[in-house]
C-alpha cells in the first residue's frame, strides 16, 4: 500500500505528474482551485498507485510525497 500526498497550495496545475503516471490514476482537480488560481493535482484511485514516484519525480515544484508501507 502507498500514500500520496499532495502540497496543493503550491501546484500550479502543470499536469506533468498526469502525464508520468504510468496507471493514469492522476488528474487535474475540476472542482478545486488552490490560492494560485489553478487546479491542483490530485489521485482518483489511492489503491492502484504502485508507489514508482514518477510523479514525484516529474513535480518541478515538489508538492508530491510518495510514501511506501
Amino acid at each position: 500500500m502507498s500514500k500520496l500526498t499532495f502540497n496543493t497550495a503550491l501546484c500550479k496545475g502543470c499536469s506533468l505528474c498526469v502525464d508520468a503516471c504510468p496507471k493514469k490514476i492522476l488528474r487535474l482537480s475540476p472542482g478545486i482551485l488552490n490560492e494560485k488560481g489553478h487546479h491542483p493535482a490530485e489521485i482518483t484511485d489511492e489503491g492502484a498507485c504502485i508507489a514508482c514516484a514518477f510523479c514525484a519525480t516529474m513535480c518541478p515544484d515538489a508538492v508530491i510525497t510518495v510514501e511506501k508501507e
